[in-house]
Order: C-alpha cells, then sequence, then structure tokens
C-alpha cells in the first residue's frame, strides 16, 4: 500500500490500481496470518504473554470476534490493546476530508454520497497511516453517551441547518475510529446506561444518534479492558455487553522470574547501572510482595511497581555518584532499601497490617536478597570475606559510601575474582562494580547468618560489628 500512498490521488486511480476493499477485521486476520507464516514478530514489546494470552488474542482476531481483556492492575492490558495497530495495513486510502474515515469505494455519511456523485472517478482520495486509525477512551463516571457516539451540534443548527438533518449530528469517538481500532479502558467504570450506546455498535455494527432516522455502519474492531468483575465495587459490564463480545481474555502477571526480569528491562528507564544481581533482587521483591498475605491480593500488585523500584535503584546510585563525584553511578544492593518508602504507595494492603506497611516491605525485601544471594553465590567459599571481619574490622557502607572507600575498607579479598564473575561482571570489572560484588556477599553473608550488621543514626550500615 506504501506505493499506491505515494501515487494515487482520485477514486478513478484507485480503481485502475486493483485496489480491493478490506474490511478492518479481515485486514487484522490477513495480516496475522501472513506474520506468521514469514515468522515475524506479531506482537512487539509484550512480554511473557506468550503461551497464555497472546495464542487466545490470536484466536480472537482469526475468528473476527470484538474482544475484553480482564485483569488486574498493571499487566499490560493497554499495551496488548494498542500493539493490534501493528497489524493493520500501513496505509489505507480515505475519502479526503471525510470526518468518518470513509473508504472511497463504501461512502456513509450523507456529504461524502454527494462527493462521490457529484465527482465520480475524480472524487479526491487520501492515505491515512494505521497510527491514525486507533481510538481510545478511558471510562469514567462522566462519560456521556455525546462523548462515545454524537450528539447534535447547536453551531450546526445555528447555521441554518433543521434539527432533523443528519449533518447537524457532531460524531463521537467511536464513529470516528470507523475502519479501525477503538479501545475502551477500564470499561466497567462507564455508566451502565451508557454502556447500552455500545450495544448496536457491537451487534449491529451501527450508531444512533438520539431520535435520528440514520443507520451508518461501522467498521471496526472494539476492545475493551477490565478488571474481573468480582475484585471492584466500582461497577460492572452490563450483561447485554458482555454478551455480545466474542472473546473475553484473562490476563495475569509474569509466570516466572525470568520474564519479570525481562519485563524490567524493557521497561525501566535506568539513570544508572544497575548490576543484574540488584535487578534480581528487585524482581524477587516485587514478586514476594505480590504474594504476601499481608497485601490484598485482589488489587494486584502491578508490574510497574517492579519497573519505579529498578529506576529509584538507579536514582540513588546517581544520587551518590553526584554527591561523591564518582563518575561511573553503579547501584548497590543496599539501595534497594530505598524503595520501601518511596514505593509503598503502590500496595493495597490488607486492613489488618495498618501501621505495619514498612515492617512488611521491609522483611519481604530482605527475602528477596537473601534468595538472590543463594541462587547467585551459592556453593561459593566466602571465607575471604568473613576473614576481613574476623580480628574485630568493621566494614562501613552505605548510600552515601564511595565506592573506592568500600573496597579500601576489605582491601585484597580471596574469591573476590571468582564472586564477580559469578555476578556477570567482565574481567576487568570498575570501582562501582567491584564495590556491588562485595556489598551483595556482605549482606548476603548477614542474612545467612555467618556475619552481624548495624545501622547507625546517620543511616550507614556497619557490617562485623558486635550486636
Amino acid at each position: 500500500m506504501t506505493s499506491l500512498s505515494n501515487t494515487v490521488r482520485t477514486l478513478g486511480e484507485l480503481r485502475a490500481s486493483g485496489h480491493k476493499h478490506r474490511t478492518v477485521k479481515q485486514e487484522l486476520r490477513e495480516n496475522l496470518l501472513a506474520r506468521m507464516r514469514d515468522g515475524a514478530p506479531r506482537f512487539p514489546g509484550i512480554v511473557g504473554y506468550d503461551g497464555t494470552v497472546l495464542p487466545e488474542v490470536e484466536r480472537a482476531l482469526l475468528a473476527g470476534h470484538d474482544l475484553v481483556l480482564l485483569g488486574e492492575r498493571g499487566q499490560g492490558k493497554t499495551r496488548v490493546i494498542r500493539s493490534l495497530v501493528e497489524l493493520l495495513d500501513e496505509w489505507t486510502p480515505v475519502i479526503a476530508g471525510s470526518e468518518l474515515n470513509e473508504h472511497p469505494y463504501h461512502p456513509l455519511t450523507p456529504a461524502s454520497r454527494r462527493l462521490v456523485e457529484e465527482l465520480g472517478d475524480d472524487a479526491p482520495v487520501s492515505w491515512l497511516h494505521r497510527s491514525m486509525r486507533y481510538g481510545e477512551k478511558l471510562a469514567t463516571p462522566d462519560t456521556s453517551v455525546g462523548d462515545l457516539i454524537g450528539d447534535v451540534d447547536p453551531i450546526r443548527v445555528a447555521q441554518g441547518r433543521t434539527l432533523g438533518d443528519p449533518e447537524t449530528i457532531h460524531f463521537g469517538l467511536v464513529p470516528r475510529t470507523n475502519r479501525g481500532i477503538f479501545a475502551v479502558n477500564e470499561l466497567p467504570d462507564l455508566a451502565e446506561r451508557i454502556q447500552v450506546s455500545l450495544l448496536n455498535v457491537l451487534e449491529e455494527r451501527d450508531i444512533q444518534v438520539r431520535g435520528y432516522q440514520l443507520r451508518l455502519p461501522l467498521d471496526l474492531l472494539l476492545v475493551a479492558s477490565a478488571n474481573p468483575e468480582d475484585y471492584t465495587n466500582r461497577g460492572r459490564i452490563i450483561t447485554p455487553l458482555k454478551d455480545r463480545f466474542g472473546a473475553e481474555i484473562r490476563t495475569h502477571y509474569p509466570l516466572e522470574l525470568d520474564l519479570e526480569l525481562a519485563l524490567i528491562r524493557q521497561e525501566a528507564h535506568l539513570v544508572a547501572e544497575v548490576p543484574e544481581h540488584v535487578l534480581e533482587v528487585v524482581a524477587r521483591f516485587a514478586r514476594a510482595v505480590r504474594d504476601s498475605p499481608s497485601v490484598d491480593a485482589r488489587s494486584g500488585v502491578s508490574a510497574r511497581f517492579a519497573i519505579a523500584a529498578a529506576e529509584t535503584v538507579a536514582a540513588s546510585a546517581l544520587r551518590r555518584a553526584g554527591l561523591l563525584g564518582e563518575r561511573e553511578p553503579v547501584a548497590r544492593v543496599g539501595d534497594a532499601a530505598s524503595v520501601v518508602s518511596t514505593l509503598r504507595g503502590k500496595v493495597e494492603f490488607e486492613s489488618g497490617e495498618e501501621g505495619r506497611e514498612i515492617e512488611v516491605l521491609s522483611h519481604l525485601l530482605r527475602t528477596a536478597s537473601a534468595e538472590t544471594f543463594r541462587a547467585r553465590l551459592g556453593g561459593l567459599d566466602l571465607s575471604g570475606f568473613t576473614d576481613v571481619v574476623a580480628d574485630g574490622t568493621i566494614v562501613e557502607t552505605g548510600d552515601l559510601v564511595a565506592a573506592a572507600d568500600l573496597l579500601h575498607q576489605v582491601g585484597t579479598v580471596p574469591g573476590l575474582a571468582k564472586v564477580l564473575e559469578r555476578l556477570g561482571f567482565d574481567d576487568a570489572p570498575n570501582a562501582g562494580q567491584a564495590a556491588a560484588g562485595v556489598e551483595f556477599v556482605l549482606e548476603g553473608l548477614h542474612l545467612t547468618r555467618r556475619l552481624s550488621k548495624a545501622l547507625t543514626d546517620e543511616g550507614r550500615t556497619l557490617y562485623g560489628s558486635r550486636e
């Protein structure tokens, strides 16, 4: 279609090119099948759904079904919906100036029909990129039928048109997304009387505006997102509307730790280096919070929690570098402590846990750190680190202790090279990376009860102290 979009400018030229009209659902089906046959990526950027959600989405598209995605917050429902746009043709022809993106072969509105009748093959054609064929509305209680479907435009009436003239209608978001994909986010939040206005769109594929004798057969895919009905008291999807969606697909949080890590790597914008073992602590922490009986499972713990946690850890390392003049900021496991207070607002706790939020999150973070330590460094001889403090030496670290200072305190430690290799650093780690490895070992030894630890009033950590 790209070559046609550069040359075809009239209805006659479009017919001569051999262009065939396809509905939106035919486009999606045929383009999806073409990608399947070619082995091309079908949903780029979607992590963790390859064996669960995406096959169901593909079956719905191949069947030509409108669909609703059900799942807790932060499960990527909107990301999945927006990715569907990439399955549309890159360019599609429309009647130039059409409000409803009408195909030149199938004019819908009186104005477009008149244009085609009067100009015939000279009717002007323009081309619409697929990025402009997507509409989205976040359902809110104040959303009206006029917002979604349309209403009488008083300005057009004032210009002399009669109330019975269909051209006095100002079309809403749904008809303006004709020949595209329209998404309603958080559908249960839409008032039930407003949900009724979508019934005709889903079944008869047309719209009704007030008392007008107007039938506009729309060509679109309607997609909605929602929390599971029994998980929310805010509202519900009315039964007739649920019945009209061809597919209801349940989403979920990443099922495996590797998928959680992949999602963090893809989505987090890190302002400093965050080593793999620190990212793993963050991922395990997010999963532990999600599974904790102290946390309200019905509200869920968004994937944005883990992403924001990784970004906060990186920011802590950058702050240290800025204050201490370090040139290569590297996050350490101690930086993860900063997420407990800054991100607790993202978690809904059970009513009995009021006042214990910080305590619960801190415990889960320690658990995540210990699990990562065992997974990454289990079986290694770490006696060189315990020997450092065996003679009463205290190692001081914290968010304002420079990497060089930490390394100076421990000196040459037997086994450090093996630790850094296990943690994925190269043969010549910089000071920040080496310090990250040292602090991780010290914290892991403490969590496995092989090393004592104390916190000062200034927030610094002392390893090897006598408690």
